[in-house]
């Protein structure tokens, strides 16, 4: 498992939704409410926990995951929702690797 800084974390487990707040509170509320909104979509539809985080080196990582013990759990699903949020919003990734490097990375 890579370590990282966290953006955010949703879990279809206790239905709660995490978004690192002390060091990504400059982004705009809309970009925020954007990855909020993508975060807990994927949760619901193919459950688990859901994470987006930036390696030390400023790279964006879509983590999902599961309870060893989850039999619901959509593995096909996971990886397709994966890779299709990947896709669709490359731009965003790519703006918040921006923000990332040039805020954030610069504080550490």
């Amino acid at each position: 498992m890579e370590d990282g800084i966290v953006l955010c974390a949703s879990s279809a487990y206790n239905q709660k939704y995490f978004f690192n707040e002390s060091d990504f509170g400059g982004l705009p509320e809309e970009i925020k409410e954007e990855i909020k909104a993508l975060a807990v979509m994927f949760t619901k539809e193919v459950g688990g926990l859901f994470t987006i985080l930036f390696s030390d080196d400023g790279e964006l990582i879509l983590r999902p995951e599961r309870y060893e013990d989850d039999i619901l759990y959509d593995e096909i699903g996971c990886g397709l929702k994966a890779h299709q949020l990947e896709h669709q919003n490359k731009e965003l990734w790519e703006q918040l690797e921006a923000y990332y490097k040039a805020f954030v990375m610069r504080e550490l």
